[in-house]
């Protein structure tokens, strides 16, 4: 702790404060438009060309909307399913493969480690990728979004090296008292490094929850479409004609409540995130910092 703190130091710290300040505010810009937009009066939102740092004319018509078409309600219910299936099962076999890959004793344990870092930097394509989930009957099916990603290389290594920073003598202590290896990897390794997999679920998480590049690849039946595919359509096809037109008003209006419900159905399907965000991000830092590669 600096104790006689100089004035170049507290120039930096300002300068830092400040840029930081600025640096959130940029981010936040968007946020707080789209969000404020989505309860405005479409009239007023259309005729608008700048930021909204304000709602005008409080309305939940867009929501409603968005939450009483049964496609987008679908779609949201398909996208958890997609998410905690993939964050799950990718969390048990990052785990398993990390634990044995932390040993030094493993045969050829760096080897393998090679091949698990040369996936991040090279693949097959995406011919051969498609080819891969066709042949072994995946096509149009919910697996076909849920196991050919739900493992990441970044995700195993950060906690096989966070499981290498357990201290030996825990282990063979389990060992003598009879533990086998799995007790030992979820009954000890596991709640180690809680923060690290804390921080695996989080990227987990957040990756399923914005896919969908898989989905429209994989997938013909619309009845299995997450929502981030149905927000695609919506956003780039302005495909809302049969969202905008299941009341009267908004029948003529559709063109009015266009851009409305695109706002809404951003928030939709960010606002879990958001939500979700501030209750894990305090085991983020310090899950990263000790997933870190040591040198």
């Amino acid at each position: 702790m600096v104790k006689n703190k100089t004035i170049g130091y507290r120039v930096f710290l300002v300068f830092d404060y400040v840029l930081l300040a600025l640096i959130s505010i940029l981010c936040l810009l968007p946020v707080v438009h789209v969000a404020f937009a989505s309860f405005s009066d479409p009239a007023w939102v259309m005729s608008q060309s700048g930021l909204i740092l304000w709602p005008h004319g409080f309305n939940v018509e867009g929501y409603l909307q968005v939450f009483s078409n049964r496609q987008l309600m679908g779609s949201y219910g398909n996208t958890i399913l997609y998410v905690v299936s993939a964050t799950a099962i990718g969390l048990l076999v990052t785990v398993l493969g990390a634990y044995p890959l932390s040993k030094k004793e493993v045969l050829f344990s760096n080897t393998l480690m090679l091949f698990v870092s040369f996936t991040m930097l090279f693949n097959g394509g995406m011919i051969a990728f498609y080819m891969v989930v066709r042949n072994i009957g995946m096509l149009d099916t919910r697996w076909s979004v849920i196991l050919p990603t739900c493992v990441s290389a970044f995700n195993l290594i950060l906690v096989r090296t966070a499981m290498s920073t357990v201290p030996k003598d825990l282990e063979e202590s389990a060992m003598l008292d009879g533990a086998g290896p799995v007790r030992i990897m979820f009954q000890i390794y596991m709640p180690l490094i809680k923060a690290t997999i804390a921080t695996v679920v989080l990227y987990y998480a957040v990756a399923h929850w914005n896919s969908w590049f898989n989905a429209s690849i994989f997938l013909t039946d619309r009845s299995k479409f997450p929502l981030q595919l149905i927000l695609r359509e919506i956003l780039i096809a302005n495909d809302t004609a049969s969202t905008a037109t299941q009341s009267g008003q908004v029948a003529g209006n559709a063109d009015l409540y266009k851009q409305l419900v695109k706002y809404c159905t951003i928030m939709a399907a960010t606002g879990p995130g958001l939500c979700f965000y501030p209750f894990i991000m305090k085991y983020f830092e310090k899950g990263v910092m000790i997933g870190a590669i040591k040198g």
